[in-house]
């Protein structure tokens, strides 16, 4: 069994509405030096495979097919020790 942690962000061209708004939510509680933030999605998945290599390729076709829309977002993968 292996652990995937998969961090599924924005891609930098793309503009983020809820990063926007909480970025000024923060400025107006008076956290000025935060310049900016980006939201983004985090996914545990526990993965049914004989080895890591097969494990990323189930996530990885997971994420392409239905956890990150890949015209807008970029996905990270990583598998816990």
């Amino acid at each position: 069994m292996f652990k995937a942690k998969v961090n599924v962000t924005l891609r930098p061209s793309i503009l983020d509405p809820k990063g926007k708004a909480a970025h000024h939510a923060l400025q107006n509680l008076g956290l000025t030096n935060i310049e900016g933030v980006r939201i983004g999605k985090f996914i545990e998945i526990d993965v049914q495979a004989s080895n890591e290599e097969e494990a990323r390729g189930i996530v990885e076709s997971a994420c392409s097919k239905l956890l990150a829309n890949e015209v807008m977002e970029d996905f990270e993968i990583q598998f816990e020790s």
